[in-house]
């Protein structure tokens, strides 16, 4: 498949399992789950087809990993990033010590003194890594990487969720827990 196809189909399926599952008549189950059949058969109403290959090819070549099937390969999901009312059903997990967040410069001096928010959001998204953070962080303009002290905010009752595609998520993060480090 061309990958402005597999791009276009991506951000297609963004934005109706995460945001918008009501415009293509979808109802995401328990989980966010939605029947393969059930989308693909929306899709095509809606004039935009999609085959099970292509679906298949997104899946499997996202390099976020932002959908996964389920064990039966009968339904799909977007992992996190929900605007939507839905329950991941996520059981809490303990986080590693340290965990990142990427931003733009400009939002440091707000997050410094709020913390870091949901906003739209079920939760903050968070990486393991610090190249991850430093990525999401490019897309806001210069980026600058947070440090979170999780294992801190875990011991003081802050629960967290690891996502099917490793991303931790959490309601907040207050400024005592976060450190600048650069964009590094």
């Amino acid at each position: 498949m061309e990958p402005t196809r597999l791009v276009k189909i991506s951000k297609y399926l963004i934005k109706h399992l995460r945001h918008t599952p009501d415009r293509l008549g979808l109802t995401l189950a328990p989980g966010g789950w939605v029947a393969i059949e059930v989308l693909l058969s929306a899709c095509m109403a809606h004039q935009f087809p999609i085959t099970r290959g292509e679906l298949e090819a997104v899946v499997a070549a996202n390099d976020k990993q932002r959908f996964s099937f389920d064990e039966t390969n009968t339904h799909i999901r977007a992992n996190q990033g929900h605007s939507v009312e839905v329950d991941l059903q996520l059981e809490p997990q303990t986080p590693p010590d340290v965990l990142y967040h990427g931003t733009g410069e400009q939002s440091v001096p707000a997050i410094q003194k709020s913390g870091l928010l949901k906003m739209a959001r079920h939760h903050v998204h968070l990486s393991q890594d610090r190249e991850t953070a430093r990525k999401v962080g490019m897309r806001h303009g210069r980026p600058v990487i947070l440090a979170i002290d999780a294992i801190a905010m875990h011991q003081a009752g802050f629960s967290f969720y690891c996502s099917d595609n490793g991303v931790w998520l959490v309601d907040a993060v207050l400024p005592e827990y976060l450190t600048v480090i650069g964009d590094r």
